[in-house]
């Protein structure tokens, strides 16, 4: 436990690995609040799984549940209406001339995070919890550790605060991020992140696969699916 007294906000979207970074939090802090983003994400469904997990987390984890408070969900849709990406249109999800993917949402995690602040410091809270990875990810560069440590500073300088944004994700790949879960809810966790959780970017939950619901085909899926299948394949230890 390293609960100083303040809680944390974890950035939480109804993903894999933000339910890992969930799960993360109430090991550590005796105070923990959700906030999740509608910004006109194509993968609405995401929304939806963000309850389900909630719900699950309180009946099947009784000793996080009295830890797990308020939940709040922003409407971000702006963000949507000015960002011409894979994950906010209806368009094939390709690389850019300047080598990243369509699917990186320009200042996504800069405004979440921002957003974040903002509401940590009305509500009393110091840390702040997000899932950005520099391991295993798609070169997004609002998830690298410079970025984060740099709006950590801007955030604290231009808000005369002391907010703390933790990664626990990031400098782990899939496999671990599968095995973490494990170590911190057992079987159970790895279980609910497979049947409840979503992260395919098409929002397809007709496809069951061993690793969890999606079309098994767009990035986020195949990160995924080959991460568990390493973390299935290497025992625990």
């Amino acid at each position: 436990m390293t609960d100083d007294g303040q809680g944390a906000l974890v950035l939480f979207s109804g993903g894999q690995d933000s339910t890992t970074c969930l799960a993360w939090a109430l090991q550590r802090f005796d105070r923990v609040e959700t906030l999740g983003f509608d910004y006109g994400q194509r993968h609405r469904v995401e929304l939806q799984a963000r309850q389900v997990v909630l719900g699950r987390l309180r009946e099947e984890f009784p000793a996080w549940s009295a830890r797990l408070g308020e939940d709040t969900l922003l409407d971000l849709s702006v963000l949507g209406q000015v960002s011409a990406t894979a994950l906010t249109q209806d368009v094939a999800i390709a690389m850019q001339a300047n080598g990243l993917p369509n699917t990186f949402v320009p200042g996504r995690n800069l405004l979440f995070l921002t957003f974040a602040a903002t509401l940590a410091y009305r509500r009393g809270l110091k840390h702040l919890v997000t899932g950005v990875c520099e391991t295993d990810f798609s070169g997004y560069p609002d998830c690298r550790d410079d970025t984060m440590k740099a709006l950590q500073a801007t955030l604290n300088l231009g808000m005369e605060t002391r907010l703390v944004i933790d990664t626990p994700l990031m400098w782990i790949d899939k496999a671990e991020t599968w095995r973490m879960a494990e170590q911190l809810g057992g079987a159970a966790l790895v279980d609910l992140i497979r049947e409840a959780t979503h992260t395919c970017y098409l929002g397809d939950r007709a496809h069951r696969h061993d690793w969890g619901y999606g079309c098994g085909a767009c990035p986020a899926c195949a990160l995924r699916a080959e991460g568990y299948r390493r973390f299935a394949a290497e025992p625990a230890g």
